[in-house]
């Protein structure tokens, strides 16, 4: 039987993931949104896993708002990130502060 601790445990997991990532890789952009991206997976599971065991539909329904947003991010996130590389021919993170000012 899988309890509420299993799915906070896995949630927690996926959490530690994506700030590792975030702290480990700096340079590349794209791995930057991807643990972003992780990290809101992360939330959601542990809102879906509290919703079904208090028997409460809401956290599903923050989940929805939740995904919303982070595809609205990802495709801007992405948008932003073509342009860049076809205005600087890199995604590297330490030579992108030259578009400060």
């Amino acid at each position: 039987m899988i309890t509420l601790n299993h799915y906070l445990a896995l949630g927690a997991i996926l959490f530690a993931i994506s700030v590792a990532g975030i702290i480990i890789n700096r340079k590349n952009l794209i791995v930057l949104l991807m643990c972003i991206e992780l990290m809101l997976l992360a939330v959601n599971m542990n809102f879906i896993a509290f919703s079904r065991f208090l028997g409460d539909a809401s956290g599903q329904v923050f989940v929805f708002f939740i995904l919303t947003v982070a595809a609205a991010e990802a495709a801007i996130g992405l948008a932003i990130l073509v342009t860049l590389y076809r205005n600087r021919r890199t995604i590297n993170v330490a030579e992108l502060d030259t578009l400060k000012g």
